[in-house]
């Protein structure tokens, strides 16, 4: 599990309360200001991604730990920061990943600059599942062989949706071109799409040469034989190697972890410049009204710290897929911000 050593602390503590009181979680909702309803709106209007499955995870944990009735509401990133700004009481509360974030930087309408306009709550979880994939008889064996393409002025087709995680590896691939292969870059062709079905269709329609994808949506292609037009093989997990070291041992379907480790930094390198590699965990995260009683962030805060004290959580999250990573509010916000200007400098490098 990825936790830093405040949060470490923040557990202890929590851990050592949880062994002192009888009832906890019936105490924290009588002493906490957090009461009745909560609703709990995400960036995403699917309710079968992995913005649902994860807020619902937490939510579930919480309300449990909290004595509250916890819901969440699919209703997409635009409504879901409107739905925020309405509500500075606590009854509504936002998850969602790093999109929250990337969108602002990426000029997308209707993301404004989350640091400054709304309260950053702790993160929970990561999803390493991030991926590039290309036909399973794509003459491209790996990400080398694309850069090198590129490179030599091949023009190579990447399906992504544009305005955030799906598109930050691309820019990251783009970036790394530029400097390895100057004045090449512009070979890279994003073909900007929608959703993963979407961007699946380019890759069977061969209207697209790689796409953005995720272990989790497009491992079953993997598994399917070099001859069908639906077959796929990975050539790029943008996640940190430590991430995927912490999956499962049997990973996903049919693929390993140690097979998923091959597509991960050092085995995949995408430069950012020197000695340093781009990588890029995909993160859920609070996010509060900024005028919300300070009282309730200190309230979900401790009870979170409390429940990945006990432990269960982790195993619910991997068994699903996703890494545990809970880091309280103030530490979160401070470490997101610093993950943002990281990317900020890829955007304005390709701009």
């Amino acid at each position: 599990m990825l936790v830093s050593k405040k949060a470490l602390a923040v557990l202890g503590s929590a851990a050592l309360m949880a062994s002192m009181t009888v009832g906890s979680g019936i105490a924290f909702a009588q002493d906490g200001p957090l009461r009745g309803n909560i609703r709990v709106v995400i960036g995403s209007t699917s309710t079968g991604g992995d913005t649902y499955q994860n807020s619902s995870i937490v939510a579930d944990a919480l309300s449990e730990k909290l004595n509250l009735n916890m819901k969440v509401d699919a209703v997409g990133a635009s409504s879901a920061f409107r739905t925020l700004d309405r509500d500075s009481r606590g009854n509504t509360l936002m998850i969602f990943h790093d999109q929250s974030y990337l969108g602002h930087l990426y000029g997308v309408e209707g993301y404004d600059d989350i640091f400054e306009k709304y309260t950053i709550g702790p993160t929970v979880a990561i999803n390493p599942g991030n991926a590039y994939l290309v036909p399973k008889d794509s003459p491209y064996q790996t990400l080398d062989d694309i850069i090198a393409a590129v490179g030599a002025g091949e023009t190579v087709r990447v399906a992504i949706q544009p305005g955030g995680v799906s598109e930050i590896g691309f820019s990251a691939l783009k970036n790394a071109i530029s400097i390895e292969h100057p004045g090449q870059e512009d070979n890279l062709v994003a073909v900007n799409t929608g959703s993963q079905s979407d961007k699946n269709q380019q890759l069977f329609d061969d209207q697209a040469d790689v796409i953005n994808g995720t272990v989790q949506a497009n491992e079953q292609y993997t598994r399917l034989p070099e001859d069908d037009q639906k077959a796929m093989r990975f050539v790029w997990l943008t996640a940190r190697q430590d991430t995927i070291e912490q999956a499962p041992e049997e990973g996903l379907g049919q693929t390993t972890r140690q097979q998923l480790l091959a597509y991960v930094e050092p085995n995949v390198n995408v430069t950012m410049g020197g000695d340093e590699s781009f990588t890029f965990d995909k993160e859920f995260f609070f996010l509060y009204n900024k005028d919300m009683d300070p009282a309730i962030v200190e309230q979900i805060d401790e009870a979170l710290a409390e429940i990945y004290a006990e432990g269960e959580i982790q195993e619910t999250q991997k068994n699903a897929f996703f890494i545990p990573n809970f880091k309280p509010s103030d530490e979160a916000s401070e470490y997101l911000q610093d993950k943002m200007t990281r990317y900020e400098g890829i955007i304005e490098n390709i701009k």
